[in-house]
């Protein structure tokens, strides 16, 4: 699997990931701190997987007097190998990180062949 950030603009955060193996399943955790699900997008078109969104701020009731944290934009994007399954995909989102389950397709699992 192989990892892209597509920011295309000035104002753009690059959300930090993290992709593991096990048992038939490829977990790939990324970052969203501040970002509500409902401001994300996940696709897969043909073998590429995509997460973009917006993370917004609110409007001070005053003024700043300190602002390090801004609103920005961002996307993305995971290319899957033919072992990936496009049809199996879970999606959560917990304590600012999405958690993305993509299934192994079963005939690029190991397997035991027995001798006749």
């Amino acid at each position: 699997m192989e990892v892209k950030d597509k920011n295309e603009g000035l104002r753009t955060m690059i959300p930090a990931c993290s992709i593991a193996e096990d048992s038939g399943l490829v977990t790939v955790k990324v970052e969203m701190p501040g970002v509500p699900k409902e401001a994300l997008e996940i696709r897969i078109e043909g073998n590429e997987l995509s997460v973009s969104g917006n993370r917004r701020l609110d409007a001070p009731r005053g003024r700043y007097i300190l602002k390090e944290r801004r609103a920005e934009a961002f996307k993305k994007v995971f290319t899957l190998d033919d072992t990936i399954s496009r049809e199996d995909v879970d999606a959560a989102l917990a304590d600012g990180i999405l958690t993305l389950k993509l299934q192994i397709k079963e005939a690029a699992k190991p397997r035991r062949i027995e001798i006749a």
